[in-house]
């Protein structure tokens, strides 16, 4: 809903999270805030990299993420996965947006939300 083609279209947002929750729920027979619960658990990178300044220097280090941080970055990822799928594509978005959560809530590496989450962590493992 920020940016973009969603810019402050709050009915369409709750519309399309909306049937991307019946999506879920005719697909999982469990409740949807608890699969979107789990994707969230799942794609929230637990360290990444932050640049400190040693002199002229530029030097990576790895840093916990707070958990507000965490959840932001989740959601920002699970909705730019859900877009990117659904753009120049015939599915719809709230079809893509349910495909995501339910990745993420598999902890499945197809998902956008997850591969970002590891690419994260992998790059402050080496930063470390």
């Amino acid at each position: 809903m920020r940016t973009g083609k969603w810019t402050g279209k709050k009915y369409s947002a709750y519309r399309v999270l909306h049937e991307a929750f019946q999506i879920i729920e005719s697909r999982t027979k469990q409740n949807p805030v608890q699969v979107l619960v789990n994707a969230i658990e799942n794609a929230a990178p637990r360290e990444e990299v932050t640049r400190l300044k040693y002199g002229g220097i530029a030097v990576p280090k790895a840093v916990d993420v707070s958990p507000s941080r965490r959840l932001d970055v989740a959601l920002r990822n699970i909705a730019i996965g859900a877009t990117s799928a659904s753009f120049k594509s015939k599915k719809p978005i709230a079809q893509c947006l349910a495909d995501e959560i339910m990745a993420a809530a598999r902890n499945d590496t197809s998902s956008f939300a997850i591969s970002r989450k590891e690419e994260v962590e992998r790059i402050a493992a080496s930063a470390r």
